[in-house]
């Protein structure tokens, strides 16, 4: 294969979500259909419409050093976890390049062929709003002197190389809820093309804040079950009324497969490709029909060698709203037609809430799980099916449910965001 048509695959997982602080514990909590979904504890929640959101299940405090974290929004707290934890995972120990004791004992890759790519919807939306606080409150000299580097959209992404020392590129796309999944698109392209061998991606948000959940709110964007915060997103669910904020981080390592080979790597999955497109029809309103969610299938069917009869899991975008959850059902049904009946779909966000430019990375880091385990995690709160989402797809209820266990099997990551956005992933066993 040429240099510029190179095979992808995935090497190393991280993570840190609502349902545990690293991959393994939030694979263990997806597969058992645990959610991470709790009351908002704060002092101004009481004042808030919404008073319910999905935090982290293990604070970045308890892993990340003092001084450190004071100098990272949350963001980026988020990213580095699940950024180490992937190269790690990978078989990578040190940064790139250094001679180090650790780094020694370590697979090595050549800085100026690592690249990274850590998306965010919103950055440090946390650090701007706090410090504005501070300014208003205690004045000019109290605010901190590192807030521009931690409210910076690309603080994650910046922060994730300086870690790993990458020098081949690092980026940051910004394109709402679909920005985790473009940042691992971008990173496939980056190798495929010959820019890097190995490409640390995924998304990051921190956002759960008086502001930012007032707004969705009085946007009627979020759920306002309260009383019942478990139970709150429910997608495809006839009574589903909005998401359910979350926060956190997934990470992927990808490698070249010739790079991944040369080490002897240990890999997850072939990261097949991305298909993109743009809806072109409202701000925050998804297409109805979903014509720019279908352009991106498409895509990704046009420019890989993916067929669609391989294609046995679909981790939605599932959002819990109303528009969305049936305009993806109909968009998969339109451009795979019958072959959408022997797939197995699972909505996560019903256990993780909506990560915003974090869920991309997230859920890539669940649908690679998906086809190493072979088993797709459940959508769970689905009491009513929605009768235009049974007609459309074989939605996964109740309990996680065995994907093939024979041959190759390849699954979708579908994402989308506000502006139009449409992201399709897709990933194949090895």
């Amino acid at each position: 294969m040429s240099s510029t048509n190179r095979t992808v695959v995935v090497t190393g997982i991280g993570a840190t979500t609502p349902l545990g602080g690293d991959a393994a514990s939030t694979w263990e909590g997806l597969v058992a259909g645990r959610s991470g979904v709790k009351p908002l504890e704060q002092e101004w929640a009481a004042d808030q419409a919404v008073r319910i959101a999905a935090p982290v299940a293990v604070d970045p405090s308890e892993v990340i050093p003092r001084p450190q974290a004071r100098r990272l929004d949350r963001s980026a707290q988020f990213a580095l976890i699940a950024a180490q934890e992937a190269w790690k995972d990978a078989g990578y120990t040190g940064k790139a390049g250094e001679s180090t004791p650790d780094a020694e004992s370590g697979a090595r890759v050549d800085p100026d062929r690592l690249g990274a790519v850590i998306a965010s919807g919103i950055g440090g939306v946390t650090t701007l709003l706090d410090q504005y606080d501070v300014l208003k409150e205690k004045g000019v000299r109290r605010v901190s002197p590192h807030t521009v580097p931690m409210l910076m959209p690309n603080g994650p992404s910046a922060n994730v190389g300086l870690a790993v020392g990458a020098r081949a590129g690092v980026h940051t796309p910004v394109s709402a809820c679909a920005s985790g999944a473009e940042a691992i698109g971008y990173a496939i392209e980056m190798i495929r093309t010959g820019r890097a061998d190995v490409v640390v991606a995924g998304g990051t948000e921190a956002a759960i804040h008086p502001l930012p959940i007032a707004a969705f709110g009085n946007m009627m964007a979020m759920s306002k079950n309260n009383d019942d915060p478990q139970g709150a997103s429910r997608p495809f669910d006839t009574g589903r009324d909005g998401f359910v904020l979350g926060e956190g981080a997934g990470v992927l390592v990808l490698e070249s497969a010739e790079h991944a080979a040369a080490r002897g790597a240990r890999v997850y999955a072939e990261a097949v490709g991305q298909g993109i497109s743009a809806d072109a029809h409202d701000i925050v309103q998804p297409e109805p029909e979903g014509r720019g969610i279908s352009n991106a299938l498409q895509n990704l069917l046009d420019r890989t060698d993916l067929n669609p009869a391989e294609i046995v899991h679909v981790n939605a975008h599932a959002t819990s709203t109303p528009a969305g959850d049936i305009a993806e059902l109909k968009a998969l049904r339109k451009v795979l037609g019958d072959d959408v009946d022997h797939m197995a779909v699972s909505g996560t966000k019903s256990m993780t809430g909506h990560l915003l430019g974090g869920a991309g990375g997230v859920e890539s880091v669940a649908t690679v799980l998906a086809l190493y385990h072979r088993v797709a995690p459940p959508t769970i709160n689905v009491e009513n099916l929605d009768p235009e989402a049974e007609a459309n797809a074989d939605i996964v209820r109740g309990e996680a449910r065995k994907l093939p266990v024979e041959g190759r099997i390849a699954a979708l990551n579908d994402s989308f965001g506000f502006g139009g956005h449409n992201v399709v992933l897709a990933f194949r066993s090895v």
